[in-house]
């Protein structure tokens, strides 16, 4: 177990020196100055010697049989996967039960889509990961050379390049209770000029470079088409001319994205239309 401290502005490392005095075999990194997300996992896994490995963040619960579940579930699997995730409970700040990822049947069957193998299209279109459920081989790691270190997150990225290069496994359980609060990296996604969406714009760029049939052009548009909606709505006009132009790369630039690229160019601010829109849907 490797502990990654980002120069943590609370009182992480206190609680560190408490559970390293109690448990020496952990071993403790500091970034020696705060370099983000992706770069310190990146300085986890390469001290690391595993031949699987799991980022995990410090307020989700990895549950005690996870490890022993998991790589028994991989030692099943061909060579050819390199990626397996499971289901997650989700709970709030005081670890109460909100839900889970997977939606199931009155017998507890899955419904949610969950696939396995080559899972690249799937992962342009659509999202369906919960991520700190997931464990890696760490030839795939090596094969990547780890996170991308100039974007704000990982996640999309990692799915787009990995899956690629390997295949993907389910496994029908839960693993992990992932925690929910209001102050997570997701909730400022599309707050005007942060980091996340270019970051996104930047995946997306990536992911033409990788696409190579149909579907997955298609899959991507859905894709581009989305993040484009909500980059435009929520005034981040820079981002969307750029998803907007890849979109038109693509040839899946319809009338409507034509408009709204002209609406976008002249900085036509209806981002009304979308607070309404959430406003009716999950307060009624």
């Amino acid at each position: 177990m490797i502990v990654v401290d980002d120069c943590s502005t609370d009182n992480s490392t206190s609680i560190i020196a408490a559970y390293l005095q109690r448990h020496p075999q952990i071993r403790f990194i500091s970034t020696g100055q705060n370099r983000g997300n992706c770069a310190a996992f990146n300085m986890g896994w390469r001290a690391s010697r595993g031949e699987y490995v799991i980022d995990f963040a410090t307020d989700d619960v990895l549950l005690p049989e996870r490890v022993s579940q998991q790589v028994a579930a991989f030692e099943q699997l061909g060579s050819s996967y390199g990626v397996l995730y499971t289901d997650a409970e989700y709970i709030d700040d005081n670890s109460r039960h909100l839900g889970f990822h997977g939606k199931r049947d009155a017998e507890g069957r899955l419904l949610s889509f969950a696939p396995s193998g080559d899972v690249f299209k799937h992962l342009l279109g659509r999202y369906f990961i919960c991520p700190p459920t997931m464990m890696m081989r760490r030839r795939v790691l090596e094969a990547l050379q780890g996170y991308d270190e100039t974007l704000a997150y990982e996640d999309f990225d990692f799915w787009v390049r990995s899956s690629r290069i390997c295949q993907y496994a389910y496994l029908d359980m839960v693993t992990t209770r992932r925690r929910v609060h209001a102050a997570s990296l997701s909730q400022g996604w599309y707050r005007a000029g942060n980091r996340l969406l270019a970051s996104t714009v930047r995946v997306c760029e990536k992911a033409m470079q990788l696409v190579q049939t149909q579907q997955e052009r298609e899959a991507l548009a859905k894709r581009l088409r989305y993040e484009a909606r909500h980059a435009y709505l929520t005034a981040n006009f820079a981002e969307a001319e750029k998803l907007l132009a890849l979109l038109q790369e693509l040839g899946s630039l319809s009338l409507t994205y034509r408009l709204l690229g002209l609406l976008n160019r002249h900085a036509i601010d209806l981002g009304f239309l979308r607070s309404w829109y959430y406003r009716i849907r999950y307060q009624g």
